[in-house]
């Protein structure tokens, strides 16, 4: 059988204040050609199919008519919940998904088999996946506690959990005859980050180790991290990575949707192929000389200014470079004072203190202390 993996769709991002919509359109039109030309038996979306948990209508939209349009192209279609989402939201569409033939797994539910799916493809191969959607702490406890797990079993960190959940979701996964897959919205201990992920959510205790996973799986697609990239683990584990760089500590990551070759009786072949319709993040740096000279009129750029830090500057570098969603001065322009004694705040008036800071920033121009003394005093005569 053939699969398409695909996660982390991410529509409604706002960057720097700018909005991808027209690149999500872009971006989701071009895996659904994907699809039409690889016909893949079973198409699995890796959880954060939204940025937010609250999307607008336009996002919505753009997502259900994704999801039927690559139901369209005859495969079947699973997607589950990452942590952008929310994942009752999501189960709240199941009338819909239902009805247009989707698989949509929003939250954990109390009833475990609604997450083992199972199906045929045209060709006759079975298959079964287990579809688990990301799992906040608090609520892995409370799933682990639907399997009547004791006090002592239930009191154990995050990836022990994990780990007993997929145990028991798989468990139907030792019959002979069927292709096992599996999907979830996690972090693997040892894998990269992409760059754009929310860390609460990729640290602490969210990270657990590939051996979670049960070495009968013959794949097990993976979202939440927005690199492409394979795992090492007991079974043919990858992540798919976002089809589009979600913030600048993606730019160097290249976007793709996986495709996966699977038989009871032949090892996965995974081949990566490339989403290339969002535009290209870039980081800029130089003088403003040097940035007149900058030609990357189809990307998103962050800018490194080597200038003295005055007013004005952010919008001379706009006017030269207008697709520059973000200006910032470049660190090596700062002084370094990290070995300097820092100023005590302590008995030190307002005026002394934006003056130090703007001594510390190399801001000479003219006027700015004046300024602030005039704004302090019209405020302290009001209060």
């Amino acid at each position: 059988m053939r699969i398409l993996h695909t996660s982390d769709w991410h529509v409604g991002k706002v960057l720097k204040g700018r909005s991808r919509f027209e690149e999500h359109t872009r971006v989701l039109a071009q895996v659904i050609e994907i699809a039409q030309a690889e016909r893949p038996d079973l198409v699995i979306v890796a959880g954060d199919l939204y940025d937010t948990a609250a999307p607008t209508a336009d996002a919505t939209r753009l997502v259900t008519r994704a999801l039927s349009a690559l139901r369209k192209t005859g495969a079947r279609v699973v997607a589950i919940g990452g942590n952008h989402d929310n994942g009752q939201a999501l189960d709240a569409l199941r009338p819909w998904a239902d009805a247009a033939g989707i698989e949509l797994r929003g939250a954990f539910r109390e009833n475990p088999e609604d997450l083992l799916i199972e199906g045929t493809t045209e060709g006759g191969e079975r298959w079964r996946l287990v579809a688990l959607p990301f799992l906040s702490q608090r609520y892995a406890i409370r799933a682990a506690e639907m399997y009547e797990l004791t006090a002592a079993e239930a009191n154990q960190t995050y990836a022990d959990l994990i780990a007993r959940l997929i145990a028991k979701l798989s468990a139907s996964f030792a019959e002979p005859g069927a292709v096992n897959l599996l999907t979830a919205h996690l972090t693997i201990v040892g894998a990269s980050a992409g760059g754009g992920e929310r860390e609460a959510h990729t640290i602490m205790g969210y990270a657990v180790p590939a051996t979670v996973f049960p070495p009968n799986a013959h794949y097990v697609a993976l979202g939440h991290l927005h690199r492409s990239q394979q795992v090492i683990s007991p079974a043919p584990t990858r992540y798919s990575g976002s089809p589009l760089a979600v913030d600048f500590g993606e730019e160097e990551n290249v976007s793709s949707v996986a495709i996966i070759d699977v038989s009871t009786e032949q090892a996965a072949r995974v081949r990566d192929v490339p989403v290339t319709s969002a535009r290209t993040l870039r980081t800029v740096r130089g003088t403003l000389e040097q940035l007149a000279t900058v030609n990357l009129p189809d990307a998103w750029l962050r800018v490194l200014v080597r200038e003295t830090p005055r007013p004005g500057l952010r919008e001379d570098v706009q006017e030269l470079l207008p697709n520059a969603l973000e200006v910032r001065i470049d660190p090596d322009m700062l002084p370094d004072r990290a070995g300097e004694r820092t100023a005590q705040r302590a008995g030190r008036s307002p005026r002394e203190l934006f003056g130090d800071y703007l001594d510390s920033r190399g801001n000479a121009e003219e006027g700015v202390r004046e300024l602030f003394d005039a704004l302090y005093d019209e405020v302290s005569s009001n209060q």
